[in-house]
């Protein structure tokens, strides 16, 4: 937002006003254009966030979203996971390649106490805050997930939602994908392509005998071990999306109906990490 100088009254109450809001009302641009990194988090609070929550909205009683001083050595952001929903950026962003570092805690909550631990990067969020419900009280909004979760790092997950009339608004994508031995699908370069307009796409080595189980680690996994570092890497060029976990591109997506909005980092029942949570506009 800019500000005239002509008119000077105005703007102590327009910042007051933006100071107030649960919601930030005045977005600000990053820094960084074609090549140059944006930093997300910058090692000191959440300001290139805001947060949101199923249960209480814009406000975190629980302090969910929090900055530690210190784990490994750097700064980082600590999601509890005690309540579902999801710290999200101010602005939206199109044409990127986002990296974001994360590692496990040991804390893991309700129903998914003893459940893989389980978390996410929501791609192109569009719509109101919440709209993964008709009421929007839903802890995320329509967009298309990079999944994380232990042994399903990478899958793409297609997330509906609702739009302000309250109809249902889902997102689309093509994948070439084959299907597992127990009728899943899973990323295949090899196969045609096919349209999807719901569901999940496994990334090409999740375990056709994955589990929901705490600790659960597949056979080809290359997600870090827990308690160690991932790096996650998603390249949104255009229409396409691709997902790249510890240098290794597991699962391409094209055709994306989305292909602009925000990013969300979610809170899903389990303590997460994050280090770095980098964008560069390509």
């Amino acid at each position: 937002m800019h500000f005239r100088a002509r008119t000077p009254v105005l703007l102590p109450v327009l910042i007051l006003t933006c100071l107030a809001a649960s919601k930030p009302l005045c977005s600000r641009s990053s820094d960084g254009g074609p090549g140059e990194p944006v930093e997300l988090f910058n090692g000191r609070d959440l300001s290139g966030f805001y947060t949101w929550l199923a249960d209480s909205g814009y406000s975190d009683p629980d302090r969910v979203f929090t900055v530690v001083d210190q784990i490994d050595g750097s700064p980082a952001i600590r999601v509890s996971g005690e309540r579902w929903g999801g710290i999200i950026t101010r602005e939206e962003f199109s044409d990127y390649h986002l990296v974001v570092e994360f590692r496990w805690g040991l804390l893991t909550w309700g129903e998914r106490k003893s459940r893989t631990k389980d978390s996410g990067i929501l791609l192109h969020c569009q719509g109101p805050d919440g709209n993964t419900a008709k009421d929007f009280k839903g802890p995320w909004m329509k967009s298309i997930e990079c999944q994380i979760i232990q042994g399903g790092v990478g899958d793409i997950i297609l997330v509906d939602g609702y739009d302000p009339t309250g109809n249902h608004a889902g997102p689309s994508l093509t994948v070439t994908a084959s299907r597992d031995r127990d009728g899943e699908d899973v990323y295949d370069p090899k196969v045609p392509a096919r349209e999807f307009r719901r569901g999940r796409i496994n990334w090409f080595g999740r375990d056709p005998d994955w589990d929901d189980v705490l600790g659960f680690r597949g056979k080809q996994d290359v997600e870090s071990p827990d308690g160690q570092w991932t790096r996650v890497e998603v390249i949104c060029q255009g229409d396409r999306i691709t997902n790249i976990v510890n240098g290794t591109t597991v699962n391409v997506a094209t055709r994306s109906s989305l292909q602009k909005g925000k990013i969300l980092l979610q809170s899903e029942g389990a303590e997460i990490f994050f280090r770095k949570v980098t964008l560069t506009r390509r």
